[in-house]
């Protein structure tokens, strides 16, 4: 699907320039760490309402990423893809394509993603509680929902169709900016779950044996890359650290990623420094003290590379920061959500 596609029944879409930070807070309730694959301009066509106790949110991605987050105990997320590339869509190695229902359950890890450009996508972001006793009362079961019966799923079937609709009716509602009944949340977690209850085996994607070996090897890759960003990191180091040859590290990030190891250090330091340029309490840092933390010794080249990625130099961001110590962004108000989570007064989000 391209990127800038309409589909039937939705308000006219325009793909407009995003801020990384501001697309890294879009769960509200936790925050991503993405990692920009392509040379394509940070743009995306993001919809979200908070509501029913519930954030819903679709978005389009104009650019291709890997993302990881990890779900506070109490948050659950569900949701559907519209339209997303099988080629390197993925989520912990397995692979995701159009037409296919995801969900995220807190199991004191990260859950890992990556999404080609033109991905398409509607989720519901809800307390995991209420999601568990929607399926006490679906299955008659007295025990959580286990995480492998609502992983992703192909929707096929009357009633993955039921479900399928009901993401699009949601979706088009956010686009349109028409009003969402408390009603229709419920149902659509009611549709999802009895969806997951009938799908059989075959309709959950395998995660090949191969695929599971890159997987393996990026991952460790990419741990000892996070963990050595300060310092010179060569293909030679990574592959003694995580015992591979140099050709499987290689040829496990071009499956997985379309990108070789030197290319996605190279985009992590640089969201690693925009990450940090943006941050509140940067006032007293500078731009070389920033670039030199996240590896990035040449201050000339980095100026221009993290301007070509993110249009405009490092200082840019850093004195935006600094003038606008609160700005408004995608993510703002999940400061108040996560502050009430914590002290377990009421928040007047939901």
């Amino acid at each position: 699907m391209a990127a800038n596609a309409g589909h039937e029944g939705d308000a006219p879409m325009a793909l407009t320039d995003c801020d990384l930070v501001g697309l890294e807070s879009a769960l509200r309730v936790c925050d991503l760490d993405i990692v920009l694959l392509d040379g394509n301009a940070l743009r995306a066509d993001i919809r979200a309402r908070v509501q029913d106790r519930s954030l819903a949110c679709t978005a389009v991605s104009g650019f291709r990423f890997h993302g990881r987050f990890e779900l506070p105990a109490d948050w659950c997320v569900l949701g559907f893809l519209h339209a997303a590339s099988s080629k390197r869509s993925w989520c912990h190695g397995a692979p995701l394509s159009s037409e296919m229902a995801i969900a995220v359950l807190p199991d004191g890890g990260a859950s890992e993603f990556a999404l080609d450009a033109g991905a398409d996508l509607t989720v519901l972001v809800l307390p995991a509680q209420r999601l568990h006793a929607k399926y006490g009362e679906l299955s008659l079961s007295r025990t959580p929902a286990p995480p492998g019966l609502l992983g992703p799923f192909h929707a096929r079937g009357p009633r993955a169709e039921s479900m399928r609709l009901g993401y699009e009716r949601l979706r088009a509602a956010l686009r349109s900016d028409e009003p969402v009944c408390d009603g229709d949340i419920e149902h659509l977690v009611e549709m999802h779950i009895q969806a997951a209850l009938s799908v059989s085996h075959v309709d959950r994607p395998a995660c090949p044996r191969g695929q599971r070996a890159h997987y393996s090897a990026f991952q460790r890759a990419e741990g000892y890359m996070r963990s050595n960003m300060q310092h010179d990191i060569y293909m030679d180091d990574i592959c003694e650290a995580i015992g591979v040859s140099e050709r499987t590290l290689r040829h496990a990030f071009k499956s997985l990623l379309g990108v070789s190891p030197n290319r996605y250090l190279a985009m992590l330091r640089l969201c690693a420094a925009c990450r940090s340029l943006s941050a509140t309490g940067t006032e007293e840092r500078s731009v070389k003290s920033v670039a030199l933390s996240c590896g990035l010794w040449d201050l000339s080249r980095f100026a221009e590379n993290y301007r070509r990625v993110f249009d405009e130099l490092p200082s840019d961001t850093l004195h935006r920061r600094r003038a606008t110590p609160q700005p408004h962004r995608a993510g703002s108000q999940a400061s108040g959500w996560k502050a009430a989570r914590r002290s377990g007064q009421p928040s007047n989000l939901i």
